[in-house]
């Protein structure tokens, strides 16, 4: 009989990490999730445990592998910070990529059965528009645009290396995040949430693939398990353009979808719209380079994650009626 199972999550506080736990939650597997000083558990069970720490301090790490004898350590790593700025900041480079590097080397020096890193089809170097877009043998930051993609291909391309340096990783590639268990810290959960409470007269035109959290969440347990190491997998949902997102929020609150300003207007207001959200003390949603993702081929292909890891995505209608039924306040 094999080893029980070890899972160490990152980011745990975040909406991927935090539903990771969820899918875990139960299972004949103990759990630790790594959060930082200052966040609290969003979700208790006899198998999980929390540890405080930060990816950055490497030392603070070593209590998450600390009792792991008769155990195969898999590590899932989530922990980031997600960005719509076109420019790579110090605290992007510092998580993404120096954050990633530390759990890197903290697999290294111990015995583990799995890392798999989280990256972003961000990450992703763009096709012409119609070409369907797959799993790339490199990833470089001057390929993609905007500094969460740039972060994410460097530290994407850091767990590779690794990988074909002896250590057993994977990556895995969701598209944009959407569903339950989030209040709005998710730009599209804010989204939903802007629109539901009347603060989004109008919308954009254009779109993105968009993918339930849990369907990326079973996506990473899998890759943890049947993951070949030093393969890469894109995990996405479907193409839908912000318009038909929020007409299926409309159908459920019984309210009439924004119409879609053009693109090129759009671009015009985004100044505007970065100062309403400042006075309000909100985080704008629409900045020049997410309107640009918006025009951006969205066209993925999760072909070797169903083959392979045995993923499946869900109708997102289904997402989109459970993320307001948990944002109209069940029980956590």
């Amino acid at each position: 009989m094999g080893r029980r199972p070890l899972y160490i999550v990152t980011g745990a506080a975040g909406h991927l990490g935090s539903t990771i736990l969820r899918a875990l939650s139960g299972r004949d597997c103990a759990v630790r999730g790594l959060l930082l000083p200052s966040q609290s558990p969003a979700i208790s069970a006899p198998n999980i445990a929390y540890i405080h720490g930060d990816i950055l301090e490497s030392d603070s790490l070593h209590e998450l592998f600390q009792d792991s004898e008769g155990h195969e350590i898999r590590v899932i790593h989530t922990a980031a910070i997600v960005s719509i700025e076109r420019e790579v900041t110090p605290i992007l480079q510092q998580v993404n990529v120096e954050g990633t590097r530390n759990i890197v080397e903290a697999c290294r020096e111990r015995e583990i059965g799995r890392l798999v890193y989280v990256s972003s089809v961000h990450a992703i170097p763009e096709l012409p528009a119609g070409q369907i877009i797959r799993e790339p043998d490199a990833l470089s930051p001057d390929l993609v645009v905007g500094g969460y993609a740039k972060t994410k291909a460097v530290a994407s391309q850091l767990v590779l290396d690794a990988a074909a340096d002896g250590l057993d990783a994977v990556v895995v590639f969701p598209s944009g995040i959407l569903g339950p268990y989030d209040e709005g810290t998710n730009h599209l959960v804010q989204l939903i949430v802007d629109y539901t409470h009347g603060r989004m007269p109008l919308c954009v035109a254009g779109g993105y693939d968009v993918v339930d959290v849990r369907d990326v969440a079973d996506g990473c347990v899998r890759a943890a398990q049947f993951g070949r190491r030093g393969e890469s997998y894109i995990l996405n949902g479907r193409y839908v353009s912000i318009r038909d997102l929020l007409a299926m929020a409309a159908a459920r609150c019984g309210r009439r979808p924004p119409p879609a300003l053009p693109l090129w207007l759009a671009h015009l207001a985004v100044p505007f719209a970065a100062g309403h959200a400042c006075l309000r003390h909100r985080r704008p949603i629409f900045t020049s380079y997410s309107l640009q993702v918006l025009t951006s081929n969205g066209c993925f292909s999760s072909a070797k994650a169903r083959d392979e890891l045995g993923y499946r995505a869900r109708d997102l209608a289904d997402t989109v009626r459970d993320t307001m039924r948990w944002l109209d306040g069940p029980s956590r």
